[in-house]
């Protein structure tokens, strides 16, 4: 079976052999592939340890930026509270004996004082005739009263919340139940 091959074919065949010929010479040798792969292992590891070094250094960074924070966290209130330190100072120095002046200037201390805790949103708890909340109140003793049980009668210490939250309970004295 003698058969013509058409010239176009021809020349077609002649391409996809030639191609074929430079697809097995491009072909990597099995050293190449090697070699690349233990490149890209490699590229990979140094990846790895950047990443893991980054990390470290932003975990460390974050360490550092809030023991700062803890550190310097009542600054504004250290500054604010140097002015009251300093008018108490100043009361303690004065030997002039003139008492009415004396007990003005510890007034308008007091009143500075509790201008810098409402700044800070100190707050006092003084539970007089409240219900006794142990949240809030820290009952020392009962004592025997018209009042219902567990109402405050008497506030030993005053205590103090901080934005809310209780930093020292008031000390009281409770009504005993009848």
């Amino acid at each position: 079976m003698n058969q013509e091959v058409n010239p176009e074919t021809q020349e077609e065949l002649a391409n996809q052999a030639v191609e074929q010929e430079g697809a097995e010479v491009a072909a990597p040798t099995t050293d190449e592939l090697l070699t690349q792969a233990l490149a890209d292992l490699e590229k990979a590891r140094q990846d790895i340890l950047y990443v893991r070094a980054e990390a470290e250094n932003a975990r460390r960074r974050a360490l550092e930026e809030n023991e700062k924070a803890r550190k310097f966290a009542v600054e504004k209130f250290a500054r604010e509270i140097i002015s009251v330190k300093d008018a108490m100072d100043m009361a303690l120095l004065d030997q002039s004996g003139n008492f009415e002046g004396l007990k003005m200037g510890v007034d308008l201390t007091a009143k500075q004082l509790v201008t810098v805790f409402e700044k800070f949103e100190l707050r006092e708890i003084n539970p007089m005739g409240e219900k006794l909340d142990p949240n809030k109140h820290q009952a020392i003793s009962t004592v025997p009263s018209e009042e219902d049980a567990n109402t405050v009668v008497q506030v030993m210490q005053k205590g103090y919340e901080l934005s809310g939250r209780t930093i020292r309970p008031a000390m009281v004295v409770v009504a005993a139940a009848k």
